[in-house]
This record gives C-alpha cells, structure tokens and sequence, in this order.
C-alpha cells in the first residue's frame, strides 16, 4: 500500500461496512416489499428480486438496488414495476420503515471502541450512507457513537447520491482538509466510485456487505474482511 498523503479522516459507508449488512436487513427488505405491494404476495416476490435479494437465501446482490440504491431510487424502480404508490408516500413510508428498524442493526464489530481506537490516533470519523440521514443518526444514538462521529451525509442530506462526490466533499469542506486526506471504506462499487470521483486519498473495500473481493479488489487500494481489520500504523503517517 501506497500512501502519498497522510490520512487524517475516515469516511465509512453504513450498510454492510459498520453494520452487517445480511443480518439487518434481510428481514427488513422483505418488510419493504410487503409494505409497497400493498398485500399483493406474486408483486412482493417481483419487487424483492428486483432489489437484488434472493428470496430463498436471503442474500442480496452486490451493487444491486438494495446494496447501493437510496429510498427514493428504491421506490421509483418498485413504482415502474407496479407498486401501486405515488412516489413521495412512498418514499416516506419506506424510510420510515427504515428508521423505524434502526434499533435491529447488527454491527460488524464493537464500534464503540473500533471509533475510540480511531479518534485515539487523530482521526476524524465521517458516516457517508445511501440510508436517510435521520436513520444514520438514530443508528449512532443506539451504538452510544454521537460525540465520536463529526459529519453525517445521508441520501437526503444535500450533498447528492453516491457514485457522486458530494458527501466526501462535504467532509473535506467540514474537516477544512483536502480529499486526498481521507480514506473511505464501504462495501461496493458506488463507495469507490465516490472515492474515486472525490479524490480521496485511500479506497478500502470490505466484505463484511455484499460486495465482492472480484469486483471489489480492482478498483480498491485495499480489499480487507472487514472494518476491524484496518491496520492504523499503516494509515496512520
């Protein structure tokens, strides 16, 4: 690994990089698609396939709907496909539903002392999600992590949607660093794609989510297990 600028910031996606992503959200996708088939069983089973899961494993496809899309797309695609909803209802009873499980997550490791390790060495801790912003910070209150977190970026927070750049700006622009300070960690190629797009210093894919090492690994710097396995005396210069 090659680091030309010292990393002062993390930047982690939420889903399937602090939270695993299987574990919390197989039985909330289901949920979803219930609540947006409006009790219509062959619908549901159409809408789950299209957001990427698959209904006898219960596992989701990486980089598909559900892996890298946020609420609003979730429910544009389902309302094309027959969901018999107007787009804003919606959109408000899906993030709903996903606030409403936030307490469910199951994290990947203690992150509580995952963050004190990190904040211990000068880092700032950025959360940059396709999930609603009021869902990061309801996730953050459950864990006892709000005064380790400094910049919270949400679908609907104003900085745009991943692939695009704008939460890693807005983290660069709240530290008053340059992008190529931060590292971001996430789980699929979106994550990287924003990295990329953003200038971060540091790509570090995970698969503790639904992304792949195969797909994950070319266009990562680092392709790691998961979050735990980061090694600070190597980002940290």
């Amino acid at each position: 690994m090659k680091i030309t600028t010292p990393i002062r910031a993390i930047l982690f996606d939420k889903d399937g990089t602090l939270i695993d992503y299987h574990q919390s959200w197989g039985p909330t996708n289901r949920r979803a698609a219930a609540l947006a088939a409006a009790g219509d069983t062959d619908l549901a089973q159409l809408l789950l396939e299209l957001g990427g899961m698959d209904a006898a494993s219960g596992l989701t496809q990486a980089d598909s709907l559900f892996a890298a899309g946020n609420t609003r797309e979730i429910a544009e695609a389902w309302i094309a496909a027959g969901s018999p909803f107007e787009l804003e209802a919606l959109t408000q009873a899906l993030d709903t539903l996903f606030q409403g499980v936030a307490s469910e997550a199951v994290p990947v490791t203690d992150l509580r002392v995952f963050f004190e390790r990190l904040a211990a060495r000068g880092l700032a801790i950025g959360i940059a999600s396709s999930d609603s912003e009021a869902a990061i910070r309801l996730m953050l209150r459950n864990f006892e992590l709000e005064e380790l977190v400094s910049y919270v970026a949400g679908y609907d927070s104003g900085y745009g949607w991943k692939p695009e750049a704008g939460m890693l700006l807005g983290f660069a622009k709240a530290l008053d660093i340059s992008p190529a300070a931060i590292a971001v960690v996430g789980d699929n190629l979106h994550d990287m794609a924003m990295a990329t797009a953003g200038g971060a210093g540091l790509r570090i894919g995970v698969l503790s989510g639904t992304g792949r090492r195969e797909t994950l690994a070319p266009v990562a710097d680092l392709c790691l297990s998961d979050i735990a396995a980061l090694d600070l005396d190597e980002l940290v210069l």
